[in-house]
């Protein structure tokens, strides 16, 4: 019985690689390996060690008996959790702000790297793309100082803006309206991260072979042409394996600027699952509550990574798995 693939036409035969070959090609590579021994170490101390602590959710954990001391209860804390009705408007607000995120930062980091990819003057270029991912570099804190300023009631710029086209007669107070906050914190995420995103999809243009332009230009297609049908299929691939990674983090969307941003005002709009899980673990003292939070962030995220990796295997897309 034969075994192993056929060859290709005018091609040898694939040979099966046997434990020496791979030891000596482990050894010739070992200066490699050592390089990622600092970045394995880090994984696991920061990523997997921490994971120990996930057994504070099937237990009613006390910060005095420890661990090892506190009584376990199984899924009491889930059940807790579950029933609790502000729990599922913090889900709604993590899940709705972490989803007009990825809309907007998705979309706009393509079609600013497009918009880039068409520019024929360097020196422009280059200062356009510098301006759009410098925001990135700067942290929540000073955003937040930044937007309070702009928006606020009392001289701030907007306001002031307003009022003097006669769009307003008084001062309106944004940071104080629950209906605002959503489109405020997309607004100041997408400005922050935008430019950074568009760099990946920049360098896949910057790839593309150049004789495909050529032949379009030949054949008298103009710009918005060649973008359609050249540039966007370029970046398709790589365009969905960013939406694939990026859909997990759609539940971890942090705290920070939904922290510095908000207000006891607008809190059933601002508050995350992040949030939610600090209030009861600092302010209530229930650090089982937080843990089961941290398990069901996770358990979320790994199935969104799935389900939007099975669609784009059954589209034929780019795909992870």
């Amino acid at each position: 019985m034969k075994t192993g693939v056929p060859p290709l036409p005018g091609k040898k035969p694939l040979r099966p690689i046997k434990p020496a070959g791979v030891f000596l090609r482990l050894m010739k590579q070992k200066e490699l390996l050592l390089m990622t021994i600092p970045l394995m170490a880090l994984v696991i101390v920061f990523n997997y060690m921490p994971l120990y602590g996930w057994i504070m959710a099937i237990q009613d954990y006390k910060v005095v008996k420890g661990i090892s001391g506190s009584p376990f209860v199984g899924a009491d804390k889930f059940v807790q959790l579950f029933q609790d009705d502000q729990f599922y408007l913090v889900l709604r607000n993590t899940l709705v702000m972490g989803f007009l995120n990825l809309i907007s930062g998705f979309i706009g980091a393509i079609v600013l790297a497009l918009a880039l990819n068409e520019i024929r003057v360097k020196w422009f270029k280059r200062t356009v793309q510098t301006i759009t991912y410098i925001p990135h570099f700067v942290s929540w804190v000073v955003i937040a100082n930044i937007a309070h300023m702009v928006l606020s009631p009392d001289g701030g710029l907007l306001n002031v803006l307003l009022q003097k086209v006669g769009l307003l007669e008084s001062p309106f107070y944004f940071m104080a309206k629950e209906q605002w906050f959503w489109p405020i914190h997309t607004f100041l995420s997408f400005w922050k991260e935008v430019g950074w995103s568009s760099i990946i999809y920049l360098a896949v243009l910057s790839g593309i072979n150049p004789d495909l332009y050529e032949a379009a230009d030949v054949d008298g297609a103009g710009r918005l042409r060649k973008i359609w049908h050249i540039s966007i299929p370029g970046l398709m691939p790589t365009a969905i394996i960013l939406l694939t990674l990026s859909v997990g983090w759609i539940i971890q969307s942090g705290y920070e600027s939904q922290f510095l941003l908000g207000n006891p005002i607008v809190l059933d709009y601002s508050e995350v699952l992040d949030l939610y899980a600090m209030r009861y673990s600092f302010q209530i003292g229930d650090y089982s509550i937080g843990a089961a939070i941290s398990i069901f962030k996770s358990f979320v995220s790994i199935l969104m990574v799935l389900s939007i990796n099975y669609l784009a295997r059954r589209t034929g897309s780019g795909r992870l798995i």
